[in-house]
C-alpha cells in the first residue's frame, strides 16, 4: 500500500472512532425528558403522577429500605448534582440528601414540608436532629398539597409543559380527595378512637380524622421504649379497651408483638409508606392502594360502623 493509500486508510479509522464515540456518546444522552431526584417513595409517587412521561425519576430510598437510615453512595451524590428537579423532605428526616443538596448547580428544589403546616418535633427527638413531625404525607389532604408543589416545581424547571403538569396534579389531587372522604366517613362512627403504634408516624393522620395516636416509639423508629413507658402502655391499652397493636413493614415487631402479648390483644400492619417492599412492588401497589388498606385495618381495630 503506497504512502497515499496509509494515510487514506488512517483517516477512515479515526473518522470510524469518531463514529463510534459519538453513537456511544448518543445512546447514554438525555432522553428529552426532565430528570428528577425524588428522596423517598411518596415524593416518588407524587413526581409520577404529576410528571408522567415527561419526567424522569430517580428514587434514592430503594424498596425495603428505612428512609430515615438512609446512605447516599458517590453515584446519588452525582444523581442529585445533576438533576433538574430535586424533590425531598427536611427537617432532619434525611440528613444525607440534605447534605448532599450543596453538590447542586441548577436544580430546582423542593422541600416537600414548605408545601404544609407541620408541627414541631418533641425536644428529645429534636435533639437527634429532627426539627419537626415530618410525616405529612400519611395526611391525603397535606399530600394534595405536596402534589401541588411537586407540580409548581415541575412546571418551573420544564415550562414548556406546564399546562400538562398541572392537569396531571389535577387529576390526582381529586383522586387523594376521593381518599380523604373515604378516611373521613369510614372513620367518623367507632368504638374507639385511640391507636397505638410501633412509632408516632401517625399524628398528622389522627389530627385529620379524630383519633389519638399513642406510640410505643417516637417518631424515629429505632427509638425504644423503657420499663415504664411499656407499663403505662398496657394500662392505657386496659382502660380503653384497645384491641390491635400496631406494627409496621419495615421496622422490628419485636417490641410492638412483646406489649401486645402481655395485653392479650392482637398485633396488625400499619404501614406508613415510607419505602414500599419488594412484594407491594411486584403487586402493583401505590400510595393510594396502600393508604385504603390501612383504613381498612383501622377500621377493624377500631369497631367502626
Amino acid at each position: 500500500m503506497g504512502r497515499i493509500g496509509l494515510v487514506t486508510w488512517a483517516g477512515v479509522v479515526a473518522l470510524g472512532l469518531v463514529l463510534t464515540a459519538c453513537n456511544s456518546a448518543s445512546s447514554g444522552a438525555d432522553d428529552g425528558t426532565t430528570s428528577v431526584v425524588a428522596s423517598f417513595y411518596p415524593l416518588e409517587e407524587a413526581v409520577s403522577q404529576v410528571g408522567g412521561d415527561l419526567v424522569t425519576v430517580e428514587n434514592l430510598t430503594p424498596p425495603g429500605v428505612e428512609p430515615h437510615d438512609l446512605e447516599l453512595a458517590p453515584d446519588d451524590i452525582e444523581t442529585i448534582a445533576t438533576a433538574d428537579v430535586v424533590v425531598y423532605l427536611g427537617g432532619g428526616f434525611q440528613p444525607a440528601v440534605e447534605d448532599a443538596l450543596a453538590e447542586t448547580e441548577d436544580a430546582v428544589l423542593v422541600d416537600a414540608l414548605d408545601a404544609v403546616d407541620t408541627v414541631p418535633a418533641p425536644p428529645g427527638e429534636a435533639e437527634e436532629g429532627l426539627t419537626v413531625d415530618p410525616h405529612v404525607w400519611l395526611d391525603p389532604a397535606r399530600f394534595e398539597q405536596v402534589v401541588e408543589e411537586v407540580a409548581g416545581a415541575l412546571s418551573e424547571a420544564d415550562s414548556a409543559n406546564e399546562a400538562t403538569y398541572r392537569s396531571n396534579a389535577e387529576a390526582y389531587v381529586a383522586e387523594l380527595a376521593t381518599l380523604d372522604e373515604e378516611f373521613r366517613t369510614g372513620l367518623s362512627d367507632c368504638e374507639r378512637t385511640t391507636i397505638v403504634t410501633s412509632h408516632e408516624a401517625f399524628a398528622y393522620l389522627a389530627d385529620s380524622y379524630g383519633l389519638t395516636e399513642v406510640a410505643i416509639a417516637g417518631l424515629s423508629p429505632e427509638a425504644e421504649p423503657d420499663a415504664q413507658q411499656i407499663a403505662d402502655l398496657l394500662d392505657l391499652v386496659e382502660q380503653q379497651g384497645v384491641t390491635t397493636i400496631f406494627a409496621e413493614e419495615l421496622v422490628s415487631p419485636k417490641v410492638a408483638e412483646t406489649l401486645a402479648n402481655e395485653a392479650g390483644i392482637e398485633v396488625d400492619v400499619l404501614d406508613p409508606l415510607e419505602s414500599l417492599t419488594d412484594e407491594q412492588v411486584e403487586a402493583g401497589e401505590d400510595y393510594v392502594s396502600v393508604m385504603r388498606e390501612n383504613l381498612d385495618r383501622l377500621r377493624a381495630a377500631l369497631d367502626c360502623g
